[in-house]
């Protein structure tokens, strides 16, 4: 999926295409024809998530209580919001807390992901899922992966008993789950779009769920009609480039100044990379793929390109074929210190010996 036009440098902003998109996602961010065409069905939608929800609430459903405390880290619309480099965020301060994290995540595009299995740092992407491999490999912590929530986060507790809080990734509507702290991550730049319910919005939940979380963290520039009285800022800082080849090998935008770059973005909202990247001062050619594209060499192997810039999270999928011109960006999460502070306090009221 490439741009349609070459970038100018002297732009912070580079158009993504959306010519891969389903027809209706082209029409989340505004009230269109389409929205008000698909408005019915996301009334029924939204009937029948708040049905599941007092489901649970009522107990008509039950939800899994863990014998460690559970954090979810999720969102209520459909699309990247950073949850990931959150995640990692909050494995490295419970680490530093001297807390003993687990990680379970979904594995979303890992093959037959119904049973629950660990993710090694040398695990294959296509089986296990992008975003859990690169949890893998961010983290010194266990990470399992299933579509059951409670059976990977039961199977990682019991392959290691050691583990005394359990992270779950993309696990904010998995109530079957029960959970001790949740957290919302929503994107800055797009906000909750029209605020309307899939298929006709964006949205996984109403805005109104965000009342009762626990956290919202907005990455990037602030949403400012958000349903939460005190929304968290979230920033994804990252200015060394790791060679995929030799990951090693790191060097600063600098290197590539006067270089014919192409840029690739396989996730949720691939113009969040675009833009860091213009931020750095490079002046490249951007290609935005669907979220977990599985890549080919092929699909890389563009003309006359001295360098091929990802994100990390491409990069996990394209180490089979890298060449010494592919370079990933790591970035990491810098939250408002509120939100470390409001974790800890509550953990460590579950836990008076801490």
């Amino acid at each position: 999926m490439e741009s349609t036009a070459t970038p100018d440098p002297t732009s912070s902003r580079f158009p993504t295409p959306t010519s891969r998109l389903p027809i209706f996602e082209r029409h989340w961010q505004r009230m269109t024809a389409v929205s008000v065409l698909l408005y019915p069905l996301s009334l029924v939608f939204r009937i029948v998530v708040a049905l599941r929800r007092s489901a649970f609430r009522a107990s008509l459903l039950r939800a899994r209580r863990l014998r460690v405390p559970v954090i979810v880290v999720g969102n209520i619309s459909v699309g990247g919001t950073g949850k990931t480099p959150l995640v990692i965020w909050i494995a490295s301060l419970l680490t530093r807390e001297g807390f003993r994290p687990g990680i379970v995540s979904r594995g979303y595009g890992a093959q037959s992901n119904a049973a629950a299995r660990r993710v090694a740092r040398d695990s294959d992407a296509s089986s296990v899922g992008d975003e859990p491999l690169l949890l893998a490999r961010r983290t010194e912590c266990p990470v399992w992966i299933g579509a059951d929530r409670v059976a990977a986060a039961e199977a990682l507790l019991r392959s290691h008993p050691d583990c005394d809080v359990i992270v779950s990734d993309d696990g904010l509507q998995h109530y079957a789950l029960a959970r001790d702290f949740e957290i919302a991550v929503i994107d800055g730049a797009r906000g909750l779009g029209n605020r309307l319910m899939l298929p006709a919005g964006p949205l996984r939940e109403p805005p109104s769920r965000l009342r009762s979380v626990d956290a919202v963290v907005v990455t990037g520039s602030g949403d400012s009609d958000l349903p939460a009285s005190s929304a968290l800022a979230m920033k994804l800082e990252g200015r060394e480039f790791h060679n995929l080849l030799n990951p090693g090998h790191t060097v600063d935008a600098s290197h590539f100044q006067n270089r014919r770059i192409h840029a690739v973005a396989g996730i949720g909202n691939p113009q969040r990379f675009f833009d860091h990247l213009a931020a750095l001062g490079l002046h490249f050619r951007a290609h935005a793929f669907p979220d977990h594209h599985a890549y080919t060499a092929q699909e890389l192997a563009f003309n006359h390109a001295d360098a091929i810039l990802m994100t990390e999270k491409d990069a996990v999928k394209c180490a089979g074929f890298a060449a010494e011109t592919h370079w990933f960006l790591r970035v990491d999460a810098v939250p408002h210190p509120n939100l470390g502070a409001l974790l800890l306090q509550k953990l460590k009221s579950s836990n008076p010996l801490r």
